[in-house]
């Protein structure tokens, strides 16, 4: 009778990798945790700080070091910090040597909203606590409604992404419910683009007239200017003393 040795060798290699992995995997349940390593995503801007995760992580008890990883359960963990409003994305695993790992990615807020208390907007357009570890150098919003949040998040990173924009525009006020004016550095005049829609060329129409306005010096002369009508742009002029 012919052997089959292409047969016995694909049974022994894998006999073998079934062997290995179940003696690593048992090995590795028998050690226990030797420490935590927590790393953020963005540690330029820290709105959480690692002794704070440290402490949602380990809860009540005094040294994560001291618990078995067979009573660790990585999703529950991953669970308690993503209810973090500080927090986006959390993930947690367990090295080959012991130690805990956690990768944060923090929620990158947008835009500040002028309440009581004041709050972030995130870039997904939900909210987010201010922080005591850190303040973030955004626009400022007042008068949105809550089921404007996304809408005005997307509008801003539209200015953030635009270096001209994200320069000049220092804040955001809705105003009759659905109309936006944007507040500019160091001119007096505002800005009204009416309904945040079509707000490409609305855009451009306000850099090409702004362009004009700084060239001739006039842009102390505006108090106003409105972009909300299709194809022009309509400038109010501020009022002297005297005129």
């Amino acid at each position: 009778m012919k052997i089959n040795w292409g047969l016995i060798k694909f049974v022994l290699i894998t006999s073998l990798v079934v062997f290995v992995f179940n003696f690593s995997q048992q090995r590795n349940k028998a050690r226990d945790i030797s420490g935590i390593a927590i790393e953020f995503k963005d540690e330029t801007r820290l709105f959480i700080t690692k002794k704070t995760v440290n402490k949602l992580l380990i809860q009540n008890i005094d040294s994560v070091t001291s618990i078995d990883k067979d009573t660790l359960v990585l999703n529950k963990m991953e669970s308690i910090l993503l209810e973090n409003p500080m927090i986006k994305n959390a993930e947690v695993y367990i090295t080959i040597d012991g130690i805990l790992s956690v990768n944060i990615t923090q929620r990158k807020p947008v835009a500040r909203v002028k309440n009581e208390p004041d709050f972030y907007l995130d870039e997904d357009g939900k909210t987010m606590p201010l922080s005591t570890e850190y303040s973030a150098r955004v626009p400022i919003v007042s008068g949105i409604l809550k089921n404007q949040y996304t809408e005005i998040s997307e509008l801003i990173k539209k200015i953030t992404e635009d270096d001209f924009l994200k320069e000049l525009v220092i804040g955001l006020d809705i105003v009759n419910e659905d109309e936006v004016v944007f507040r500019v550095r160091k001119n007096q005049f505002k800005v009204l683009i009416g309904p945040p829609v079509e707000i490409d060329h609305k855009f451009q129409k306000f850099k090409a007239f702004y362009k004009i306005l700084k060239r001739d010096s006039l842009l102390e002369n505006y108090s106003l200017i409105n972009l909300k009508y299709n194809n022009q742009v309509v400038a109010t002029k501020r009022e002297t003393n005297g005129a």
